[in-house]
């Protein structure tokens, strides 16, 4: 870049060119006042037949002594018969043109130096130019190995996993082809015997039993390995068209739900709540129709909001302001949990419990000990970990209690709250770091 620099400059100080014909000067003269400079032919030339003849490149009158001067002159000044100090050839001063020689002579030096510099910098850039491509065609073979590589292994993993649950599939179907042996078993005994066996009834239900126990555990090992692996390919979970509603509903409403059994005794304010994608953070994955949380080991592509939470916390759609309300949450698949109400306006940052207007029960710390949290003030329970935990939340009285849920309900604590604010069902996954789940369930047992 340098030697470029230096030939433009050389090239404006040198004036070598004639601007008329464009070659090097042959008997250079220069015009007296412009300074510009042509050979004598061509100035003479363009001259001939002009009564007011003016310089070729600024338009300015070159005198009528300088062309009479030019046209008569027999041995002419190399540097013209008009010098810029406006000095006749007659009086040029001893050893000028001796000078002019050789100041010639090192520009053509120069000229061929700045040459040479230009000539290295060219096999230079073409150097340079030549290792960038060879860098490049070696970055983008490393890039296409590497996702060959990719491909490679996950069409592996994909087709171990297919394998283990086609292998999982014959295993159930050859189960059912047993149970079906045995129903045609139970099917003639009957009609030789002329009574049903009580006895191959009941191993028949037990087979069962085994059988729907292993399709849920493949359900459940398929939904967690998906979450897990293909967490960033799977669809953004889409929220609710509407705003989270806030109930107001009175203590006869109930929840849709199956026919239990044996009905809990708060299935008549049973409610059916389930998880808000607008209010979850984005390392917990939401499944089965929005009533489970689990941790992923990925970030779920939900939508944004500005009211997700920045900590592992997750409330729902549903809020309550005045009846009485009940739901569960089973917790036996997470090692580390929070079950409890806030206010709506509960902080993105905001730990369940730790504010005025959040309640919850919570199972955490390096002893594993359950305790009762609100406003950052801890109740110890004393109690074992519960698998379930049912929450009732009677508003008229201004309480809210939890239990722990078995055959029955056994309490584990009740809070007085104070708020006047619509209270949502909200649960904390205490750590991101291993995997665990809650789901809310039906109040039916047995």
């Amino acid at each position: 870049m340098a030697a470029v620099i230096e030939l433009e400059r050389l090239q404006r100080v040198l004036e070598l060119h004639c601007s008329c014909c464009l070659q090097l000067f042959a008997e250079p003269v220069r015009l007296t006042g412009c300074g510009h400079s042509f050979c004598r032919g061509c100035i003479l030339r363009y001259c001939a037949g002009r009564p007011r003849a003016a310089c070729p490149l600024c338009r300015r009158l070159i005198p009528r002594e300088l062309k009479e001067e030019l046209e008569t002159q027999e041995n002419p000044d190399p540097y013209g018969a008009a010098a810029c100090n406006d000095r006749s050839s007659a009086g040029r001063r001893p050893g000028e043109k001796e000078e002019e020689i050789w100041e010639s002579s090192k520009q053509q030096e120069i000229t061929a130096e700045t040459i040479h510099l230009l000539r290295k910098d060219l096999s230079k850039t073409k150097e340079y130019t030549s290792q960038i491509k060879s860098q490049i065609i070696k970055d983008f073979c490393c890039m296409k190995e590497y996702v060959e590589r990719q491909e490679r292994n996950t069409l592996m993993v994909i087709e171990q996993e297919q394998k283990a649950a086609q292998q999982k599939i014959e295993e159930t179907i050859h189960q059912l082809k047993d149970i079906k042996a045995l129903t045609s078993d139970l099917s003639e005994r009957q009609t030789y015997e002329g009574s049903p066996s009580t006895i191959n009834k009941i191993t028949l239900d037990e087979k069962l039993n085994v059988v729907k126990s292993a399709v849920e555990d493949l359900k459940r090992k398929l939904e967690v390995l998906l979450l897990e692996n293909y967490a960033q390919q799977l669809p953004a979970v889409q929220p609710s068209d509407q705003e989270p509603s806030v109930s107001s509903s009175s203590p006869e409403s109930a929840a849709k739900s199956p026919e239990p059994t044996i009905s809990s005794q708060f299935s008549q304010w049973a409610d059916d709540v389930t998880l808000d994608p607008t209010r979850v953070h984005e390392r917990l994955a939401l499944t089965a129709q929005n009533r489970r949380v689990m941790v992923s080991s990925y970030l779920i592509t939900y939508q944004p909001s500005p009211k997700r939470f920045s900590i592992s916390q997750v409330m729902c759609s549903q809020g309550f302001s005045t009846g009485c309300h009940y739901w569960e949450v089973i917790t036996k698949d997470s090692d580390g949990w929070a079950v409890g109400v806030a206010h709506e306006m509960i902080g993105k940052r905001d730990k369940l419990g730790r504010t005025e207007h959040s309640w919850c029960v919570e199972w955490l710390g390096p002893k594993k000990q359950l305790s009762a949290w609100h406003k950052d003030q801890e109740t110890l329970l004393h109690k074992d970990k519960p698998l379930k935990v049912g929450v009732f939340l009677e508003l008229q009285k201004k309480t809210v209690s939890f239990y722990s849920i078995t055959d029955k309900e056994t309490l584990l604590h009740t809070f007085e709250i104070s708020t006047l604010n619509p209270l949502y069902p909200a649960f904390w996954l205490y750590t991101l770091e291993r995997n665990g789940s809650l789901t809310i369930s039906q109040p039916n047992r047995r």
